[in-house]
């Protein structure tokens, strides 16, 4: 596909990876749609979308909320006229143990409410807007990508039981869609990302990122221009569909 004038939805686009890949694929012609929470921060990266040449246009919405997200999506598609490209990458964390015991006394434990949070987010939220985007691309007959950002993470973290379960879940429905969507001329993709510069990593303690960084074959963190090519890659490769891209620095081999 080429980007060129394409309308590329990406959820959690204010800021982090969301907004690095805005700013790369507006390099390349496409009209970003950018989904967030947060008005201050969309308007910043709407301002350097422009500012790099290409059109951009924001929408407030919860992701988790079914009725908002068809709301949005249909407002997306008639305000830009169609909608190519969706990048599912809104995404919380509400880390902790499973369960935390000392001398065989449980003293603390993931609560439902830690767990559906962010079910609710990394996982509902991307079925909904996978959902109300190919329904989009098939409707006006356009032969769409979408892809979900994902994390090294769903093969197993420590105390991060509800996150490795959503992010197990998107690759996993990257690929069933990509089988179901694929008669409808959409492809679907996902990318894992390993450890990457952005403000959750840059609020850890030296010590600690020092050690990450030394398991890490590569000996450094990512970038998030790095995570924004694989984007740009996925949407670009008309003969990609139904995989996951491992961009971690070589971390889990």
């Amino acid at each position: 596909m080429d980007l060129q004038d394409k309308v590329v939805v990406i959820t959690g686009g204010g800021q982090g990876l969301g907004r690095q890949m805005a700013l790369r694929l507006a390099a390349k012609g496409a009209k970003l749609a950018l989904v967030d929470l947060n008005q201050e921060k969309l308007d910043e990266t709407a301002s350097l979308v422009k500012e790099a040449g290409s059109e951009a246009k924001t929408y407030i919405a919860n992701v988790a909320q079914e009725a908002e997200v068809e709301a949005t999506f249909n407002k997306i598609a008639t305000e830009f006229g169609r909608l190519d490209v969706l990048v599912n990458n809104a995404g919380i964390t509400r880390d902790g143990l499973f369960i935390k015991a000392k001398d065989g006394q449980v003293q603390q434990k993931m609560s439902l409410e830690q767990w559906q949070q962010v079910i609710d987010v990394n996982l509902t939220g991307v079925f909904l807007c996978a959902r109300e985007a190919a329904c989009q691309m098939i409707e006006r007959d356009i032969p769409g990508v979408i892809i979900n950002i994902s994390s090294i993470s769903r093969s197993g973290n420590l105390g991060q039981t509800n996150y490795t379960a959503a992010k197990a879940g998107v690759a996993n429905m990257a690929v069933t869609w990509a089988k179901e969507l694929s008669r409808y001329g959409i492809r679907v993709g996902a990318i894992a990302p390993g450890f990457i510069e952005t403000d959750m990593t840059a609020g850890m303690k030296p010590e600690a990122l020092e050690k990450v960084c030394s398991v890490i074959p590569m000996k450094r963190l990512g970038k998030p221009d790095e995570i924004a090519h694989s984007v740009e890659y996925i949407i670009e490769n008309d003969y990609f569909t139904g995989r996951v891209i491992e961009c971690d620095g070589g971390l889990r081999i």
